[in-house]
């Protein structure tokens, strides 16, 4: 049961990631400049605190099954899951930073280029996350 909550969180993770990069950057880039940063300062606030739970949880149930069965496939979905929280302090964070210190009536072109830049950093997370939920799957078979 445990790995399968691992399974299921990490999966969750990486539909959530998925879905800003298909689906939610893409729309937001077609707004003007002062709309895209207003749109992004809360999505990515109330997004953050969803993503790093996730992971957290996920990686702590594949460090749990891991140390249960001894299975290093387990090992190897949780650290891939984990890695998010490094990634994201380390990398995507200086990004993160420049943007929330741009007050939304001063959005122009950098505020633009700094929020593409952002989803590429993010595309890691989507691909971290579908790396830990298919090490997983590949656990529980």
């Amino acid at each position: 049961m445990v790995g399968q909550l691992a399974l299921v969180t990490a999966a969750l993770f990486a539909g959530a990631a998925i879905y800003v990069n298909v689906a939610e950057q893409r729309a937001r880039l077609t707004l003007d400049d002062r709309a895209l940063l207003t749109e992004w300062k809360p999505s990515y606030a109330y997004g953050a605190v969803m993503q790093a739970s996730l992971a957290m949880i996920s990686g702590l149930l594949g460090l749990l099954a891991w140390w249960l069965t001894k299975d290093w496939r387990w090992l190897t979905g949780a650290v891939l899951i984990l890695a998010n929280w490094p990634y994201t302090l380390l990398v995507i964070k200086p990004t993160n930073d420049r943007l929330n210190a741009i007050p939304n009536d001063q959005a122009d072109i950098t505020s633009r280029a700094l929020i593409q830049k952002w989803g590429g950093l993010h595309a890691m997370r989507s691909t971290l996350g579908t790396a830990a939920a298919l090490a997983y799957l590949w656990a529980l078979n």
